[in-house]
């Protein structure tokens, strides 16, 4: 009876150290809230969500260039049609839209039907530089943390080197270590990411963010 009673006291020990170890603001604790909250929320091609298909002038090579990349790794298809302005102006267009392969690959936007992005990898924690005190230990109580990451799981296709020539971004961001900020509050479940920051690089628009040919 006596080494029951002990084994469930250990049990219950165990139970309780662990409860607390989620809820301290140790290095570790932080990085895998930050690593979990990215695992949901992956790295993703453009600025903003697209609707697909989109148009851009043949002759603009700057418009066109984006979209051929992707044409290049089988997530477009292309047609080329005419345009019609002011019924006797007309001019050369490209039609891009999801291929097979696009389609698999495809993000969609819960929040805009129709809307969605090509996503290509997830957010791996490499150093919690610095993080804000924490002000007890009781769940609402939050901390700023300073990290630096890389990118994990990366598509074959965000490797492309036309692809990181038409993005520069993506090629910036799996090139090496990025710095970031994000806003951890701690919960009854631990640490969670309450408001995510961004790389220290910025993310540059390419003529894939602009307006469809007009």
């Amino acid at each position: 009876m006596r080494i029951v009673k002990t084994m469930v006291a250990v049990a219950l020990t165990a139970v309780l150290v662990t409860g607390c170890n989620k809820k301290k603001d140790e290095s570790g604790n932080l990085k895998t809230a930050i690593n979990d909250f990215y695992d949901a929320h992956p790295e993703c091609l453009f600025a903003t969500e697209k609707k697909f298909p989109v148009q851009a002038d043949t002759k603009n090579s700057s418009d066109t260039a984006p979209w051929d990349a992707l044409v290049d790794q089988g997530l477009l298809t292309r047609t080329t049609a005419e345009k019609t302005k002011l019924i006797v102006l007309s001019k050369s267009v490209n039609n891009y839209d999801l291929s097979d392969k696009g389609r698999g690959t495809w993000k969609a936007d819960p929040n805009q039907p129709g809307y969605g992005n090509f996503c290509y990898g997830k957010r791996v924690v490499e150093t919690v530089v610095s993080h804000t005190p924490v002000a007890g230990t009781q769940p609402g109580v939050s901390t700023v943390v300073n990290y630096t990451y890389t990118i994990g799981n990366v598509a074959d296709w965000a490797r492309a080197a036309v692809v990181q020539t038409a993005y520069p971004d993506v090629k910036a961001k799996l090139a090496s270590a990025n710095n970031a900020q994000d806003t951890l509050v701690l919960t009854n479940n631990g640490w969670q990411v309450q408001s995510s920051g961004t790389s220290s690089r910025s993310n540059p628009k390419t003529a894939a963010d602009g307006s469809i040919v007009q």
